[in-house]
């Protein structure tokens, strides 16, 4: 058997970030299960250049459990790392490289645990799924749940690895990315009022987005079990203006709004859109008519809350031990399979708190325990 700790190895010498092809990843991984006996599936993207792998073993049928993870990492640019981000360094205990614990770890415990599942009498299926483009919105999970939302025999739980120390977590907040563009018209400054200054509308619309995250983080709307305890609003970037005697025509920002589970962000902006084009726009056009404010989607995911007494729940509060759920402050992929009818709990080695920095780590240790955490998994399987 292949220790996960070499596999880890194998997997972090893949540059995986985002914007490169994840397939000498996937091609590797393939060729592991299949020299194993394993069927895999491969589902690419439009442009054939990346993929995500599925595969299954155990009885036919349907139910069972899903281990899920991405292979995509963040990128390490402008990052001051003391050791080669691809390449695994051992110091004290922890293994260091991109990726270690988001999340390449729990795939190598995955990996590294399928012999033992195969040589067990398991009484249900076990499904396999390595996904691309997690960090860069959950983009590529949705072809592999499109897929099987053709199959009867889809799992019944979906165990996603993102590190949480291997804390049970049950619940994380959505996210929906937005682009306003305002399309004002350019004119001298010094003849300021005929023209229809992009940059002064777009503010108008920021202000409006704070006013609503205001009113969102009232106490009336808070749920304690998150962190912060409310729904959030925030504009990222803002971009506008040429020269300071040019009344800009042009301006554009980018905002998101993190939601708790009960909320819905697609709400939020909507409101905003009505605000802009039915208080702002007439004016923004009785200067002039082709001025326009437009909205564009950039990125999102559903949020995930699993009940507390449900089967997926039961099951992590079995394999780690405690029933102590908590929930993160980051996305995952678990809303996505959660609306896909896999309901879904996140657990995996490692922690955050190492991901996305430069010289991310994982410990041995945790490693140590993943790998028991999934033996337990394959002897409940058996029952």
């Amino acid at each position: 058997m292949v220790t996960s700790r070499t596999l880890l190895a194998q997997l972090v010498a893949f540059d995986t970030t985002s914007r490169e092809s994840n397939l000498a990843l996937i091609d590797f991984v393939w060729r592991y299960l299949t020299d194993l006996g394993v069927n895999c599936e491969l589902i690419h993207n439009a442009e054939r250049s990346k993929a995500n792998l599925y595969a299954r073993l155990g009885p036919a049928g349907k139910g069972g459990v899903m281990l899920s993870g991405h292979s995509d990492v963040v990128p390490v640019d402008g990052q001051a790392w003391s050791v080669p981000p691809f390449a695994l360094t051992e110091r004290d205990g922890k293994l260091y490289g991109r990726g270690t614990a988001d999340m390449k770890g729990f795939i190598a415990c995955m990996l590294s645990a399928v012999p033992h599942f195969l040589a067990q009498p398991l009484t249900q299926p076990l499904h396999l799924a390595i996904s691309y483009d997690e960090e860069v919105g959950c983009l590529g999970v949705r072809t592999l749940l499109d897929a099987l939302a053709q199959r009867p025999e889809k799992p019944d739980i979906c165990l996603i690895g993102e590190p949480t120390e291997l804390q049970p977590v049950l619940g994380h907040k959505g996210k929906l990315g937005m682009r306003c563009e305002v399309q004002g018209a350019a004119c001298h400054s010094a003849y300021a009022p005929q023209g229809v200054n992009a940059i002064e509308y777009a503010a108008k619309l920021i202000h409006r987005l704070t006013e609503m995250g205001e009113r969102l983080a009232a106490a009336e709307n808070q749920d304690a079990r998150f962190d912060p305890p409310y729904t959030t609003v925030q504009t990222g970037v803002i971009q506008g203006g040429r020269a300071l005697n040019i009344v800009p025509a042009e301006c554009s920002f980018d905002f998101e709004v993190r939601t708790l589970p009960k909320d819905d962000a697609q709400q939020v902006a909507d409101e905003l859109e009505r605000y802009a084009h039915r208080d702002l726009l007439p004016l923004m056009q009785a200067v002039n008519r082709d001025t326009s404010i437009r909205f564009t989607s950039i990125s999102g995911y559903p949020g995930l809350y699993t009940d507390a007494e449900s089967p997926a729940a039961r099951l992590i509060a079995h394999l780690t031990g405690t029933d102590s759920f908590s929930t993160v402050a980051f996305g995952t992929e678990g809303g996505l399979f959660h609306q896909a009818g896999i309901p879904s709990v996140i657990c995996g080695p490692g922690s955050m708190a190492q991901g996305h920095k430069p010289d991310e780590f994982i410990s041995l240790e945790q490693l140590t325990a993943c790998d028991a955490m999934l033996r337990r998994l394959a002897e409940w399987m058996c029952l």
